[in-house]
């Protein structure tokens, strides 16, 4: 084994044994002790409110590109009216927890890495800990609270905007009788497809703030190492949701369904 390879092995082991401590110690801090509510409503407004903007667009273009792809092929075969059923059972438990956890990962990730970094390096969390305050009860778990609250209300409300938008595009544009597409997907899109899709959101919420408070209170000096913790934050935060959203699939596919 060369020596990156065991560098590379050793880093990855060193991160993840981090990140298990972190994810105790935030669990431990919340049952422990009472949050700020102050800072927990603080930052759901900027993890959620501010984030409305792109979780619409994202939700709204994924639905009309969907559903117009779909209806392509299905018109093909005179199936245009399970256009819908397939746009919503896809966002539901897929696209739509998948694509807004990429886009908080980007934005929430980066500035809650960029800002604790900041912190990390201006010494301004060695100040917290002289001062008696544990920076995971101050710094982590309100951005973990409202992440943890906010983020399944993101993906419904961009599951929600995808099939308002791609039944626009199939009533409006592709010409679908909308009767028989909004019956279709009533019929083939359930309650398992909505509720696997929430649940993804816990856990993509989870993944998103704790690597970017792990990435940020581990910050390395400088300002370049505020800069490589940013990058890595989004990064890491990016491929672990998507590894997570396979497993999760299947898991909750055999729990759910039993199939």
């Amino acid at each position: 084994m060369t020596t990156i390879a065991r560098d590379f092995i050793r880093q990855w082991l060193v991160g993840l044994g981090r990140g298990t401590m972190l994810v105790w110690e935030t669990a431990c801090s919340i049952f422990r002790h009472k949050p700020a509510w102050r800072d927990v409503i603080y930052q759901m407004y900027f993890i959620g409110v501010k984030s409305q903007s792109v979780v619409l667009i994202t939700g709204a273009f994924t639905g009309m590109v969907l559903c117009a792809q779909t209806y392509f092929q299905f018109h093909k075969v005179k199936m245009d009216t399970a256009t819908l059923a397939v746009v919503a059972v896809a966002m539901g438990s897929e696209l739509g927890p998948v694509l807004t956890s990429l886009m908080v990962a980007g934005r929430v990730g980066a500035a809650v890495t960029a800002e604790l970094g900041t912190m990390k390096v201006t010494e301004q969390i060695d100040a917290l800990r002289t001062l008696a305050a544990h920076p995971i009860d101050y710094l982590v778990v309100p951005r973990f609270s409202a992440m943890f609250l906010v983020m399944p209300l993101l993906t419904a409300e961009s599951v929600c905007i995808g099939i308002s938008s791609a039944y626009i595009i199939g009533v409006f544009l592709l010409g679908v009788d909308p009767t028989y597409m909004w019956y279709n997907m009533l019929r083939y899109a359930g309650w398992t497809d909505m509720l696997t899709g929430i649940i993804k959101a816990f856990v993509f919420g989870a993944i998103i703030i704790i690597v970017a408070c792990d990435k940020g209170l581990n910050c390395p000096q400088g300002a370049e190492g505020v800069g490589q913790a940013t990058t890595e934050s989004v990064v890491y935060a990016s491929i672990s949701i998507l590894i997570s959203n396979f497993f999760l699939t299947m898991l909750l596919n055999r729990i759910l369904t039993g199939s």
